[in-house]
């Protein structure tokens, strides 16, 4: 039997912690709203050859450029082709660790499933 006044288990102290969680929620979901605003707007630099090609793409993975230097075109198609194919690496590879980062920020390292 339960004693007074906590019903279904549900004391003022539940009900503040829903309230909270909630809070944080919603919190949440406005940083993740400004997150994909900013992460569209960044670029990232991706490079090969020692920067004879540069990929740049946004936060979010979309392409934006590609730079060619022309002592690249010099090296023949399947080396050109190497070096755009390692550069596009370079941007993914920076890419999805800057998303990592932004979003362990973003949760201030609450174990979500997931992530």
């Amino acid at each position: 039997m339960t004693g007074k006044g906590q019903g279904f288990g549900f004391g003022l102290g539940k009900v503040k912690e829903i309230a909270d969680a909630f809070k944080k929620a919603q919190e949440m979901q406005q940083g993740a709203k400004r997150l994909q605003e900013e992460l569209e707007q960044m670029e990232i630099l991706g490079e090969s050859g020692g920067g004879l090609v540069k990929v740049i793409i946004s936060g979010n993975q979309e392409p934006k450029r590609v730079e060619i230097s022309p002592n690249a075109l010099n090296e023949g198609p399947d080396v050109l082709s190497d070096l755009v194919t390692a550069a596009m690496k370079d941007a993914y590879l920076k890419s999805t660790q800057t998303m990592r980062e932004r979003m362990e920020e973003l949760t201030g390292g609450l174990e979500l499933p997931g992530l």
